[in-house]
């Protein structure tokens, strides 16, 4: 690996991206949304769970503060949310994406900072975590709240990465990898260097393109690979 522009800082996004959960998000959103009165089957449910389909990626209480208006029935429904996505996790829903942790392990051997970000809050990204066995994988993991609380389309979490870290000397050596618009979008803003849509998620290869991806992966498997010719 060549010192020239290492790209040493890897921001890495969690579910659909080095998580598989199987649609899990609709089905959480769907027990929070009765909790809060929205019938199942109805109009408003289905325009509902559209917009939490068309704004994967996003930090979940901001989907909600769209959905809801008020603020508390907002955090009302963002508990109800996490607590219904727990159980889930909790009783073996999710799994990682195929070489997830492989990739990890392998930008790690090579030098490389890791880190894990999500629009979940903190709680439910500890129980992905302790699912998956993933307490020490990686030096760092980043929700909204550790980053002022403003989750994506915003780049906090990468550069709250970049703060936390010092792994690289400039933004443009950072590298962001996810599933969703969202994802590009954060990257793109932060600055950063390399910013890879993976196809294991939420949104397809347009959709990633149209939002900035530099590039376009199959999985995060391939990211390794993507980075060693990037500085070759």
């Amino acid at each position: 690996m060549t010192t020239r522009n290492p790209h040493n800082l890897i921001v890495l996004d969690m579910a659909g991206t080095t998580v598989a959960d199987g649609g899990l998000v609709e089905q959480a959103f769907s027990a929070a949304a009765g909790r809060l009165g929205v019938e199942p089957g109805s109009a408003d449910h289905a325009e509902k769970l559209d917009y939490v389909r068309a704004t994967m990626g996003e930090s979940k209480i901001s989907v909600f503060r769209h959905l809801f208006g008020d603020e508390d029935r907002a955090q009302q429904a963002n508990t109800a949310f996490e607590v219904a996505y727990g159980e889930l996790v909790d009783g073996g829903r999710i799994a990682p994406i195929p070489g997830a942790r492989e990739a990890i392990e392998r930008l790690r051997g090579e030098g490389r900072t890791v880190v894990l970000s999500t629009g979940f809050a903190r709680t439910t990204q500890d129980a992905i975590l302790a699912a998956l066995g993933w307490q020490d994988l990686v030096a760092l993991t980043l929700c909204p709240a550790d980053a002022g609380g403003r989750g994506r389309p915003y780049p906090d979490m990468v550069l709250a990465a970049f703060l936390r870290t010092g792994a690289v000397d400039g933004v443009q050596q950072t590298v962001v990898a996810g599933d969703t618009s969202y994802d590009m979008l954060s990257g793109v803003r932060s600055g950063a260097g390399i910013v890879a849509g993976v196809l294991t998620g939420a949104h397809d290869k347009d959709q990633l393109t149209r939002h900035g991806a530099t590039h376009v992966l199959g999985s995060v498997a391939e990211l390794p690979d993507l980075i060693a010719r990037a500085e070759a």
